[in-house]
């Protein structure tokens, strides 16, 4: 997160990678929830496009939300890096009516974490997101407890089912995703303010002695 004061405002940047298999609608699920938009003849990303979307929480803090869309061809998971550089979270989507992308999701997890980091080391929150839920799904994904047993193994924060077409679940998840990055920057900055009054401490002793939607 990258805060900004201007007067008593507070203006903060997070980046949020959507990232998946090519045709799973990561460019229609980012549409709707910037524009509140669907068309059917979206083109297929090439390489990374992004998106803004300002939220106001309140009159002393405004947060400013870019979405990454990065494309689902194969060649592409060979440049990701720079892609998710300076990332805070980020979306996998896959297609419910298509079970193999699903099947490609650990690789696009296992990308991510091995790319980028929040400060302590720990994988950026991930929402796994099942698009297209308005038509008939397969796979695992209609059996609730084994897609919570594959986020769960998987390291995911939650998974939804969504419709970027019919316009289900897309705030709520959205909401949860951001919820959890301003929950883990304001945990960051408590355990800063400690190590810091630790350090404080530290030094003047040594100088007398001389963080629907299903939860994974």
């Amino acid at each position: 997160m990258s805060p900004q004061n201007n007067g008593k405002l507070k203006d903060s940047m997070l980046k949020i990678l959507v990232i998946g298999d090519l045709a799973t609608g990561k460019t229609s699920f980012i549409k709707r929830y910037v524009h509140d938009f669907f068309s059917q003849t979206y083109r297929a990303t090439i390489g990374v496009d992004f998106a803004l979307k300002i939220l106001h929480l309140d009159d002393k803090s405004i947060v400013r939300v870019q979405l990454w869309d990065v494309a689902g061809q194969e060649n592409i998971i060979n440049m990701t890096r720079v892609f998710y550089n300076g990332a805070l979270a980020a979306f996998i989507v896959f297609d419910v009516t298509r079970t193999y992308t699903l099947e490609s999701v650990a690789k696009w997890k296992a990308d991510l974490d091995s790319k980028v980091q929040l400060p302590d080391g720990s994988p950026v929150p991930c929402i796994l997101l099942g698009n297209k839920c308005d038509q008939q799904r397969e796979g695992i994904v209609n059996n609730p407890a084994k897609m919570d047993e594959y986020c769960k193994e998987h390291g995911f924060t939650a998974w939804y089912e969504i419709s970027a077409k019919e316009n289900i679940n897309i705030q709520e998840a959205a909401n949860a995703l951001i919820s959890k990055i301003l929950q883990n920057d304001e945990l960051l900055n408590d355990q800063s303010s400690k190590d810091k009054e630790q350090f404080t401490l530290t030094s003047k002793d040594n100088s007398q002695k001389g963080k629907k939607c299903y939860k994974c």
